[in-house]
């Protein structure tokens, strides 16, 4: 369930596994390690990519488009105010992911559009001109 440490040379590993639990019984910590699932798909005009990321805002969210590779990534630390502080334990709750794709030379990386609704990221990516499927083309003989 937690995750021990990797590579570790330096410690036995009932320490691995002191430092990669909780120090009470039945509590997690709350720390966003996961990546979130995406469905790409494609049409004849553009790719699209569904990105799932419940909790989140618009304004968690970074694009980045560098040598055709998209990266999407987001970074949202919450920290809980409270008027009476008066608290014995309180954790922090953190949030983070990074994903990257590579994107085909036939993208017109300059109309790429995104939008976050209900919990879900949308990012179209507009296929070229030349690079849409145009059917068969039927040729006349003369």
């Amino acid at each position: 369930m937690y995750p021990k440490l990797k590579n570790s040379t330096f410690y036995p590993g009932w320490v691995d596994n002191f430092f990669a639990s909780p120090m009470w019984p039945n509590e997690e910590l709350n720390v966003g390690i996961s990546v979130p699932a995406v469905n790409v798909n494609e049409d004849e005009n553009q790719f699209n990519i569904e990105v799932a990321a419940p909790g989140m805002e618009k304004k968690d969210f970074k694009l980045d488009l560098n040598h055709n590779v998209l990266t999407i990534s987001s970074e949202k630390m919450e920290k809980k105010e409270s008027d009476n502080k008066k608290f014995t334990r309180r954790e922090f709750s953190y949030t983070s992911f990074n994903r990257s794709f590579t994107l085909p030379n036939s993208v017109q990386e300059d109309g790429i559009k995104a939008s976050y609704k209900d919990g879900i990221l949308n990012i179209s990516i507009p296929k070229k001109e030349e690079a849409k499927e145009k059917g068969p083309k039927h040729i006349e003989i003369g």
